[in-house]
């Protein structure tokens, strides 16, 4: 038996219900999926990607096969479509943004952890606020409470503590601006 005949006769038993033969024919075609997207894809930054997508579309028209007909047309016109949705994808991706072979640095770098020595003026600058709004910043932004949830802990009404954390923000861009 040839492969597109074996490939029908596992179609038709997994349209039948037949799981196993289903996982037979997936697990026979991933090979050949890459490779057909392989044909049109450069690059294999995504490839993996347009390989899953392509299954999963065979997974979801797998009813629409007719086993009297041949298997790899259809398999190679569903590989099609998907190549070219994500080369489409990619294309407008692409004005978006860059793609990165490497790491251009770690965080293992001095350069990178220096941020906890820049806090300091922003401790300053927090300690400096009137009452009700240091408390509003400290509440909804560093401790991340939610609005009801410092709301029930300050006393303020919602509406109070979102016009606190907005002057304290304003009042800290100002401060650390200068």
């Amino acid at each position: 038996m040839d492969q597109d005949s074996q490939w029908r006769a596992w179609m038709a038993a997994a349209q039948a219900g037949d799981k196993a033969a289903y996982g037979r024919l997936l697990a026979d075609l991933v090979p050949v999926v890459r490779r057909l997207v392989g044909r049109r894809w450069h690059g294999a930054a995504d490839a993996e990607d347009v390989v899953q997508d392509a299954l999963l579309t065979l997974h979801a028209v797998r009813h629409t096969y007719d086993p009297t007909r041949p298997f790899l047309p259809w398999l190679a016109a569903i590989v099609e479509r998907r190549v070219a949705d994500g080369l489409r994808k990619r294309y407008r991706r692409s004005g978006r943004e860059e793609e990165f072979d490497e790491a251009a640095e770690t965080f293992s770098a001095i350069e990178t952890n220096i941020h906890a020595l820049d806090a300091e003026p922003l401790r300053r600058a927090v300690a400096d606020l009137p009452a009700g709004q240091r408390q509003a910043i400290e509440l909804v932004k560093l401790k991340e409470m939610s609005l009801a949830e410092a709301s029930a802990a300050s006393g303020q009404s919602v509406g109070a503590l979102k016009v606190a954390v907005h002057r304290a923000i304003k009042a800290l861009k100002e401060k650390l601006d200068r």
